[in-house]
């Protein structure tokens, strides 16, 4: 049984930086593609990024483009956003999602992904 938790929000204020990460257990991520996304208040989920199985390509959110990165570390069986020039707008509930079908690609549409974390809360503000 895949798990996924999320770790690493807080309460930051503008221009800071966050890392999240997502730890697995119960298979190893090897051959799922993780997506994060983000649900801010009100509003609905919407992908931010995500990363092939292999780790060999990536995709971003435009409006993220430029200041979060996301890797994978295998050794760890653990998936990492980094959030650099964080904006009152990135505030929200992150999510990371597994997906096992087409794990050599990746998307940021939500019905593509199998497994989900309960999330963690991300607060920009001054």
């Amino acid at each position: 049984q895949l798990q996924l938790v999320e770790s690493g929000g807080g309460l930051v204020q503008p221009g800071g930086s966050l890392r999240l990460s997502c730890a697995a257990s119960g298979v190893t991520l090897d051959y799922y593609a993780i997506g994060w996304f983000r649900q801010a208040p009100g509003k609905e989920r919407e992908g931010v990024s995500c990363v092939t199985s292999s780790g060999q390509s990536t995709m971003y959110a435009d409006s993220v483009k430029g200041r979060f990165t996301i890797s994978r570390d295998d050794a760890k069986n653990t998936v990492y956003l980094q959030m650099n020039s964080l904006k009152p707008e990135d505030t929200g509930v992150y999510y990371c999602a597994a997906e096992g079908l087409i794990g050599a690609m990746c998307v940021m549409t939500k019905p593509e992904y199998d497994y989900w974390g309960q999330g963690t809360q991300v607060t920009v503000s001054s």
